[in-house]
């Protein structure tokens, strides 16, 4: 384990006598920010013209793509997380799996890059990046990973949204056109009758 990255969780982590409020907010941080995700892909999808939908769908290939990478780094090379160590003060609940890179900010990061890509949804991406500032402190304040989790993920998920942005053409258009607009049709074509959803 490196100095510097010790060093940083040491400063980062909780204190053995953290108020309960601050440990509060940074479980919710850690465990209940990343649920934008889903439901801006659920709402974007559903409210979304296909303009809007081709970004969405490029993001969650990315993101996938980005989640394969993260498992057979940590299966090739698995991290302990800090109460595997043990150091520090460990306060959320955690299976001990492997710490690096983390898929919490992997799946934010990946989600906000590859958004960025897009005129349509880039203040969206931009948003989403100022949402995993608080999901990275969390998640080291509550002692489940070290501050070089943080890092591998964001140089992880820069990475696979722009492969996968200039892999689009024969990546994320074919399926796209093919399979997922005319699954959406069928699915939901009551909803899409009735004015709810759109086409």
């Amino acid at each position: 384990m490196d100095a510097l990255n010790l060093a940083l969780f040491e400063l980062l982590n909780s204190p053995s006598n953290a108020p309960d409020w601050l440990v509060t907010i940074a479980t919710f941080c850690a465990s209940d920010i990343i649920l934008v995700v889903p439901a801006l892909l659920v709402l974007g999808w559903l409210l979304g013209d296909d303009a809007s939908r081709r970004p969405l769908f490029e993001a969650f290939v990315a993101t996938l793509l980005a989640l394969g990478v993260s498992g057979a780094i940590g299966a090739l090379w698995p991290m302990p997380r800090p109460f595997m160590v043990p150091v520090g003060e460990y306060l959320l609940e955690h299976a001990a799996t492997p710490a690096f890179p983390s898929n919490h900010l992997t799946i934010m990061l990946t989600m906000a890059f590859s958004l960025t890509l897009h005129d349509r949804t880039r203040r969206l991406g931009h948003a989403l990046l100022v949402a995993a500032m608080p999901v990275a402190w969390a998640r080291v304040y509550l002692g489940v990973h070290f501050p070089r989790d943080m890092i591998g993920a964001l140089m992880l998920a820069p990475t696979m949204a722009a492969l996968t942005g200039l892999g689009r053409v024969w990546l994320v258009t074919p399926p796209y056109e093919r399979v997922v607009l005319r699954c959406h049709r069928t699915l939901f074509a009551p909803l899409i009758a009735r004015g709810w959803v759109r086409r």
